[in-house]
């Protein structure tokens, strides 16, 4: 059992004590962010700990209200044909950057052919496939000017897509369809996300990142809604530690918390009746099987893995916070998903027997006391993700598996997730990015990176390509739940609980809501004396 606590140390500590020292102001909003940025830039990011930061600075044609329902950001209006295949969007008057330049057309195509060019290696570029060519001209097999993506002029943009998309407006919200301003990439290109030489078209401007304390961003006076940007100055504190921050919010440090210990929520309801904000939203906590691994090839492992499984004690034992369980991996309440659920067989089976059915399927093949299955199993730094580490790999020992945990800060345990360089099993979320099960699905494609484990099945990924072709959203449904079935057959994964979000917010903050994407613009909130 490995533990490595990568935030310990005076050097980080003494530089947090004096940031916070100059922000004990009501303009002030302090935030206890997790893992520090990989990037800043929108087409270099990937976790919600770097949307809370690029969504505040930079702003799509569409962007999220206060419940993160899509709503028009830097489009002043739009017009969709009526077969449903191509939007056309007026871009607002007063939409400028930061240093004045005005927010054109040009900047919108020029961030999309970015994202999707091959050599920017984009993650998240296949969320705006639905634009037409996209996929293509990404795998490099047409050329950039043939996405469907057509300058009208300074203010007017258009899209043609592949097939009428319910989730377009939806997905034109996420970072990936942001602008950047090709004036100022074209002449500094990846030096223009520094500090000292960032603008931003949002309702806030970077002008500071101290790597592994915090990034500040203050109020632009250029954004057209600046009237109504109420919190003057924002910190984004890089921290790991979820007691460490917990405390600091109790001590006043903080004003919002985006995650807490689960064992202190009780005690938020003793003491702080009102500021943990747990509520329900799109995600799934899941851990990925490495398919390239000899023993975790046979699907009669993996099965009797999933079956030992107790995750009906997760949210209300281990966590403390009424996680509810996931035998399958499209959430609950997902539109344009008329499906109860996928639920094995197994699953309503009494949990001892369910263990003993998975000991003698390990052992049929071939793992007992004196030959066990030795795999580690490994998380980012977190109490929560240590605590149902453990609880799993107790439920596990029964089958003759023998883990090690193995824990690392956010970025290092990603990149090896994404690099398929982990042997066995690896803690992973989804927090949905549109409301449609198809980002979910997604995951588990055989040529996207998120595909952690690389579990490949051509009549799943068939299905999904599929599903993009029926116009009926009956009919894609039932394509998309045989896909989600197959996968869930195969025991691609082993989703475990789907997500509640876990904020605490300090009754200085106005304007906070729970939502389902667990998204709030600080633009949205406003400060006030205790």
């Amino acid at each position: 059992m490995k533990f490595k606590h990568v935030l310990a140390g005076g050097v980080l500590a003494g530089l947090m004590a004096t940031a916070m020292a100059g922000t004990a102001s009501a303009e002030t909003l302090n935030i206890f962010n997790g893992g520090e940025p990989a990037s800043i830039d929108p087409h270099r990011v990937s976790g919600d700990w770097e949307n809370r930061i690029v969504g505040d600075y930079l702003e799509g044609l569409m962007t999220e209200d206060i419940h993160a329902e899509p709503i028009l950001g830097q489009a002043a209006d739009y017009t969709v044909s009526d077969d449903g295949l191509v939007y056309t969007f007026t871009i607002r008057d007063d939409a400028v950057w930061s240093d004045g330049e005005p927010v054109k057309a040009q900047d919108f195509e020029y961030a999309f052919k970015r994202l999707l060019d091959p050599e920017m290696a984009a993650d998240y570029a296949y969320l705006q496939y639905p634009i037409l060519n996209a996929e293509a001209v990404n795998a490099g097999e047409m050329e950039i000017d043939e996405l469907g993506i057509n300058v009208i002029d300074d203010k007017t943009i258009e899209f043609t897509l592949e097939q009428p998309t319910p989730y377009f407006l939806d997905a034109l919200t996420h970072y990936t369809a942001y602008p950047v301003p090709m004036h100022l990439v074209e002449e500094l290109g990846d030096e223009w996300i520094r500090p000292e030489n960032i603008v931003s078209n949002g309702a806030y401007t970077i002008v500071e990142w101290i790597p592994n304390s915090y990034i500040r961003s203050e109020k632009s006076e250029t954004y057209y809604d600046a009237e109504n940007v109420d919190i003057e100055e924002v910190y984004y504190y890089a921290m790991d530690d979820l007691s460490a921050g917990f405390q600091r919010y109790r001590a006043g440090d903080f004003h919002i918390l985006t995650e807490f210990p689960a064992d202190q929520y009780q005690l938020l309801q003793d003491q702080y009746p009102g500021q943990a904000q747990v509520a329900p939203f799109l995600g799934v906590y899941y851990y990925v099987i490495n398919h390239n691994m000899e023993e975790l090839a046979d699907p009669s492992v993996r099965e009797a893995m999933s079956m030992a499984i107790n995750r009906e004690v997760i949210g209300p034992n281990i966590l403390g916070t009424g996680e509810l369980p996931a035998y399958g991996w499209v959430p609950p309440g997902t539109a344009n998903y008329d499906f109860e659920g996928y639920r094995p067989e197994w699953a309503d089976l009494e949990y001892s027997e369910r263990v003993a059915q998975a000991v003698a399927m390990m052992e049929e093949a071939g793992y007992s006391a004196d030959n066990p299955l030795t795999l580690q199993l490994r998380y980012n730094t977190d109490e929560n993700h240590q605590r149902v580490a453990v609880a799993i790999a107790a439920m596990w020992e029964p089958l003759h598996i023998d883990i090690e945990l193995f824990n690392s800060e956010v970025a290092v345990h990603y990149d090896a997730l994404q690099n398929n360089d982990f042997d066995g099993i690896g803690r992973a979320g989804w927090l949905m990015d549109y409301n449609d099960p198809i980002n979910m699905l997604e995951l588990l494609r055989s040529d996207i990176i998120y595909n952690y484990g690389r579990y490949n099945n051509p009549e799943f990924d068939e299905l999904l390509r599929e599903s993009a072709t029926i116009l009926d959203m009956d009919e894609r449904a039932e394509i998309l739940r045989q896909a989600e079935e197959i996968a869930m057959g195969d025991t691609a994964a082993f989703p475990l609980y789907y997500y509640v979000s876990k904020n605490v917010v300090s009754p200085e903050v106005s304007g906070f809501e729970p939502n389902a994407k667990d998204i709030h613009r600080t633009r949205w909130l406003s400060m006030s004396e205790d």
